[in-house]
């Protein structure tokens, strides 16, 4: 203001202007500030910074931001969050004072983000109300239920042999290009009818694999309800550590709000290389593979955060599907070692039936549900009963009778049903089975319905029964309720329409 504008002003305006020159106080807020003192691919040492807290968060002179990981006596060890081409020794380093977190809503549902919450979708910055730390801990155990409600994957494999609870966590294992996201994928494609959401955790994965996960999501109109935190390889090593942690999360938003959610970890193997990466670099002692001696602590307190809530509580789940590479078959190996011991239970998936074309090539002698018939409904448990132990008996007489030994008859009944039942649980990758049509299925095959068929017909007979089950949909969905009244009737009357289906089959073998 000008010495003219004070001279012009009337008595009045210049009293009150003095007034509020007079009552003005200005709030200084202090705010520590270390100094960069050394740099690494992907972690920076900072002095300066003797109060900070654990995981608490900085920010760097470029913006980026990192997290006080390594506590030290005269500096601190901080994991990047940004790449290091813009920082340089001596620049100074803000403590913000909070920790980490991510934004958590209904407004997330169709959007792919990094574990920061930034978007990758080119769309809008993300808005929601609510910001959760990305480190929470488990809920307390008096607060959960035990897992009883199935969760149908669609694939009729793992539904009828290995079934999955609503809160259980489910390791998914094998080699590189065994279709593990594949099984994953399919996971999430047959809940789009239904009331869960999904949250699909990419981990240090390459930015072509993520956009073509994305793609089968949006194909099979399965993004809409479902989140995907990408976490790509070539970023820094921070965000692939955090990426699982963030992920879980925003699906504890949706559990806390009552809703049922699944989060598939896309892979946990990456998580350890990146967190093995960062732990060298800060010099802590290595263990065994050169991992820290903590890597079982952050694996296990990341899955011990899905589970079934209380009603009181909102009634939600969480239920998790993490994936785990192995290298030559080898499920002895230190890191799947470690989340077998901390699931649920495993789906191991075979190089030797990936290659035979058994696809999903899900090893079941290998595999296991620690839920089991637990997580199935009355109707379906009875039905698959004997279903696991026919298969695994079949598998150990096919690989007998590979030496040319001579089988008797019913060694010979024995390897012909087998091959049934794997004819009957093979299905291709993004085509998951409805639960109306695997009772149908099922029921056919349990009873004897398809021995009669040739292998060379079967899939046609099991297109037709997934067409009848589409058709009959509301009548079988009425007979496979826990509460029917008449048990016996309900599964004749499954057999009848099951039976009327294949009976034009068996007429045409018998004609010709």
């Amino acid at each position: 203001m000008t010495r003219h504008d004070l001279e012009s002003m009337s008595a009045g305006a210049f009293q009150s202007l003095t007034q509020a020159i007079a009552n003005h106080q200005k709030t200084l807020v202090p705010v520590s500030v270390g100094r960069i003192e050394s740099i690494a691919a992907g972690v920076v040492r900072v002095s300066g910074l003797e109060t900070i807290g654990y995981e608490e968060l900085v920010q760097f002179a470029d913006g980026s931001l990192g997290m006080a990981y390594d506590l030290d006596v005269h500096d601190i060890g901080v994991i990047l969050f940004g790449h290091t081409a813009n920082l340089n020794i001596g620049e100074p380093v803000r403590r913000l004072g909070r920790v980490l977190d991510i934004p958590v809503g209904h407004d997330l549902l169709g959007r792919v983000i990094d574990p920061l919450g930034r978007p990758l979708d080119g769309a809008d910055p993300v808005k929601t109300r609510r910001r959760w730390p990305v480190e929470r801990p488990a809920p307390a155990i008096m607060d959960r239920l035990p897992v009883t409600v199935p969760l149908y994957t669609g694939i009729k494999a793992i539904d009828a042999m290995v079934p999955i609870g609503r809160g259980q966590r489910e390791l998914i294992i094998g080699d590189r290009k065994t279709g593990k996201t594949a099984v994953a994928l399919d996971t999430i494609i047959s809940q789009r009818d239904s009331s869960v959401f999904c949250i699909y955790c990419a981990i240090g994965q390459r930015s072509a694999a993520v956009a073509k996960v994305i793609d089968v999501l949006r194909k099979n109109d399965a993004l809409s309800h479902c989140v995907v935190v990408v976490a790509e390889s070539n970023e820094a090593a921070g965000l692939s550590y955090i990426a699982p942690y963030a992920a879980t999360s925003i699906a504890e938003f949706f559990m806390s709000e009552g809703y049922d959610t699944l989060i598939v970890y896309d892979d946990l193997t990456q998580h350890a290389r990146a967190y093995r990466e960062l732990s060298l670099l800060l010099h802590r002692p290595p263990g065994r593979e050169a991992f820290p001696g903590d890597i079982f602590y952050i694996h296990s307190r990341l899955l011990e955060r899905s589970t079934r809530l209380k009603p009181e509580l909102g009634g939600g789940s969480l239920t998790a599907l993490p994936i785990v590479e192995t290298e030559s078959q080898n499920i002895s190996a230190y890191i799947p070692t470690n989340l077998i011991s901390i699931t649920d239970g495993q789906i191991y998936l075979s190089p030797a039936l990936f290659e035979l074309g058994v696809l999903p090539a899900i090893d079941v002698g290998l595999s296991v549900s620690r839920v089991g018939g637990k997580a199935q409904q009355e109707i379906y448990r009875t039905i698959v009963k004997d279903l696991k132990l026919a298969y695994v008996q079949f598998a150990e007489l096919e690989s007998f009778a590979r030496f040319g030994a001579h089988l008797d008859d019913t060694s010979r009944k024995m390897l012909a049903h087998g091959h049934k039942i794997r004819a009957c649980l093979k299905q291709v990758d993004q085509k998951p089975v409805s639960f109306e049509a695997q009772i149908l299925i099922l029921i056919a095959l349990a009873e004897g319905l398809l021995e009669a068929v040739p292998l060379e017909h079967l899939a046609q007979v099991l297109d037709k029964l997934v067409l009848t089950a589409a058709e009959n949909q509301n009548s079988i969905a009425a007979m496979i309720v826990e509460s029917h009244p008449d048990q016996e009737s309900r599964h004749l009357s499954l057999i009848q329409l099951a039976e009327k289906t294949v009976a034009p089959f068996i007429r045409e073998k018998e004609s010709s």
